[in-house]
């Protein structure tokens, strides 16, 4: 049944992920995302359901386990923060490559190096442009919530293995470590499905499969791109989240993910407040990043701000797809630095007002 708890994110997190029935979860602590392991290890969810968790010696070893586990048709997942996930960049590429489902979850700390451990937003480029070598896409979902993080493990399931993709669940060390109530969803069963892409042994009138990201052959290794291009305009036409507020009557906009949205949103109140028509616009899928409604929204507004804990990255996706229709300007924060309400709306009003 149903539970509610009071619980830190990156806790509410990995309770999601035995609750999502994940049959394997490999990591490698890392700072601000070290719950995840830790509550594992504690939960030992292998006697409640049958998963098995396990701390590899390396982040190139755990995401190259998540390879080998995806490649079986199993529900696997990793986490790490900034750093690590620079590590696994070769193996997401051979995921994406083999066409294979999980997730991974990053909880964003400062940079670049090894940085801080305090939160940041400075991943957005290495999470939707890909990250590794190639030409292929992460889905990547951004929770602003502790119940956003609980809730995009389950879809993020769900939409790994109905595009046989790698979930990106890109989130940063406020969410990671704050506490809020979380309503948990009812523990779902391990599934134990026969693929048919995956690689299971040799069966009675089934073809042995060989999972690979190889192909010497040019030609086929174009087939394979032209089908992977296929399956991202595919996801970019149904997949696309986000969330709008107060954007009937705006004559101005402020857009930010994740953690940063909320810090905008109480701008936006104190925006409204003094008579000044602002909304705001949240992408909750960062990819696919949801173009129409800045297509829709920038002729009427006169100004719109990103809000970003980085130097300007989202902004050039909103640039683009507003593509001259209204000013775009940013404001950003670094290195583990809070933007405060109170800078959002000055930056608002020098940057777009009276800019």
């Amino acid at each position: 049944m149903k539970e509610l708890r009071l619980m830190k994110g990156n806790e509410a997190l990995a309770e999601a992920a035995i609750r999502a029935g994940t049959d394997a979860y490999f990591g490698y602590p890392i700072t601000p995302q070290s719950e995840i392991i830790e509550y594992l290890m504690h939960e030992n969810p292998y006697e409640r359901t049958g998963m098995v968790v396990l701390q590899a010696e390396s982040e190139v070893a755990a995401i190259n386990m998540v390879y080998g586990a995806a490649a079986c048709g199993k529900r696997t997942m990793t986490s790490s923060s900034s750093p690590g996930i620079s590590l696994k960049q070769e193996g997401l590429s051979y995921i994406a490559g083999a066409e294979l489902p999980c997730i991974v979850v990053n909880i964003v700390r400062g940079g670049p190096g090894l940085g801080t451990i305090q939160p940041s937003q400075s991943d957005y480029f290495q999470a939707v442009k890909g990250g590794g070598h190639g030409d292929y896409k992460l889905i990547v979902l951004a929770p602003a919530t502790v119940q956003e993080t609980v809730d995009f493990v389950k879809l993020g399931y769900e939409l790994a293995f109905k595009y046989r993709n790698t979930v990106m669940i890109l989130s940063d060390g406020i969410i990671g470590q704050m506490m809020e109530k979380v309503e948990l969803f009812e523990q779902m069963p391990r599934e134990n499905k026969d693929y048919e892409w995956a690689t299971v042994g040799k069966k009675p009138g089934k073809d042995s499969v060989i999972v690979t990201s190889l192909y010497l052959k040019s030609e086929d290794q174009e087939k394979l791109n032209f089908r992977l291009q296929a399956k991202y305009r595919e996801i970019e036409k149904a997949e696309v989240r986000f969330e709008t507020i107060m954007t009937e009557d705006a004559e101005y906009l402020f857009t930010a993910f994740g953690s940063c949205a909320r810090i905008t949103r109480k701008a936006m109140e104190m925006a409204r407040a003094k008579g000044i028509k602002v909304g705001l616009v949240r992408p909750i899928s960062l990819y696919p990043f949801p173009v129409k409604i800045f297509e829709e929204l920038a002729p009427k507004v006169k100004g719109i701000l990103t809000v970003e804990m980085n130097a300007g990255q989202m902004v050039e996706d909103v640039r683009l797809a507003v593509n001259g229709k209204t000013k775009v300007e940013h404001y950003g924060r670094f290195g583990g630095i809070i933007p405060s309400p109170e800078e959002i709306l000055n930056a608002l009003e020098q940057k777009i007002i009276g800019g």
